[in-house]
């Protein structure tokens, strides 16, 4: 039986140092035709978490390089990567678990585990993501691949910088509603907003990106109130 998101097999990121548990891990997974990659260290696989696009990721808490709880926290705070993390430990005691999921972990298997069991929580964090946050966003002949962090219009690839790419995601999720510059703020700098007017410039770069080399602009101001993105009725007709 094979265990699928959207009717295609899933691709599989497995962190995991000890080579006898990765072996019987990928063999069991490859035989329901998922694709999978390979790290044995954390530094090696939070490189293919970051390049790559990945379903879900298999991850051991404890690695050379960086550990599972360090590889995790990077994944979610610093680069801003949903993607659905299982926990692998030999650690078994609550506050262990606690630890995993305040890092970011999705799901938590204590070793050692039955193959059927851990390819059954796969199969659950990847349909309950692909259900909560779609892996693209697109409006007009604009879309954001989320999984990979990449942006184009037109065909054409746009290199926005974290600010950016995080205004444009929660515009793209809004739409066709406004998203408040308080919003903003409060997703770029917490409860601590720059004194000087650092969202007004973030706004105008991410203009500059994905209006102006173009015929139609997509992203509009609100005054008084926020921003939107419109899909002009020469693009939607």
């Amino acid at each position: 039986m094979y265990i699928k998101n959207n009717n295609r097999p899933l691709r599989i990121l497995i962190v995991e140092d000890n080579a006898d548990i990765a072996e019987n891990i990928g063999d069991y997974l490859e035989q329901q035709g998922h694709i999978l990659d390979f790290a044995m260290d954390g530094i090696g696989g939070l490189h293919l978490a970051l390049t790559h696009d990945f379903d879900v990721i298999v991850l051991d808490i404890m690695l050379p390089g960086i550990d599972g709880l360090t590889f995790c926290r990077k994944l979610r705070k610093e680069a801003e990567n949903k993607v659905p993390v299982l926990m692998l430990t030999a650690r078994d005691t609550l506050s262990d678990k606690l630890k995993g999921f305040d890092a970011g972990a999705d799901d938590y298997l204590v070793k050692p585990f039955a193959l059927e069991e851990l390819s059954a929580r796969i199969g659950v964090l990847a349909r309950r993501s692909s259900q909560i946050s779609p892996r693209r966003l697109c409006i007009a002949d604009l879309e954001v691949d989320i999984g990979k962090m990449q942006v184009q219009r037109a065909n054409r690839k746009i290199d926005l910088n974290r600010a950016g790419l995080k205004i444009l995601i929660m515009l793209l999720q809004a739409h066709p509603n406004v998203v408040t510059r308080k919003e903003l703020e409060q997703a770029l700098w917490g409860d601590e907003p720059p004194e000087s007017d650092a969202l007004r410039s973030h706004i105008y770069a991410l203009r500059s990106a994905i209006d102006r080399p173009f015929k139609h602009s997509l992203l509009e101001t609100v005054h008084g109130v926020g921003y939107r993105l419109v899909v002009p009725d020469e693009i939607s007709s």
